[in-house]
């Protein structure tokens, strides 16, 4: 029973090394600290940047975002459904095509009800920022 055990255990034991291995290294063989404030400030593609990096970002931004989150997971779901309705409609499967039509129903209500209730509008309105 043990022996079912041992290449799980060999792959533990070897991600292991190579992780100490690689941050051991790099404590060596990396750069010291870094001491000079120019080396501190934020640098992107070459530039300076303009803006603070701490800046206040609308709540609208990120209700945005989850929304997409979720509707972009749940409409990955039906894609295997699209690829498999047709095989499982011909072997007599009819439940299945109401079950997709359902699912896209609630889809349907859920991206509605957040349509009207502004999830989607950017602009400002009655002094909400």
């Amino acid at each position: 029973m043990s022996a079912q055990y041992l290449p799980v255990l060999l792959t533990f034991a070897f991600a292991g090394t190579m992780a100490a291995a690689i941050v051991g290294l790099s404590a060596l063989l990396g750069r010291g600290k870094l001491t000079h404030k120019r080396k501190l400030e934020p640098y992107e593609s070459g530039m300076l940047l303009i803006d603070a990096s701490r800046k206040r970002v609308s709540v609208k931004f990120f209700v945005v975002a989850m929304v997409f989150i979720v509707f972009d997971v749940e409409v990955a779901f039906l894609y295997p459904w699209a690829v498999s309705v047709r095989e499982l409609l011909a072997e007599g499967n009819k439940l299945v095509l109401w079950d997709g039509l359902l699912f896209l129903l609630l889809l349907t209500i859920g991206y509605v009800y957040l349509w009207r209730e502004g999830a989607f509008d950017w602009a400002k309105r009655g002094g909400e920022q």
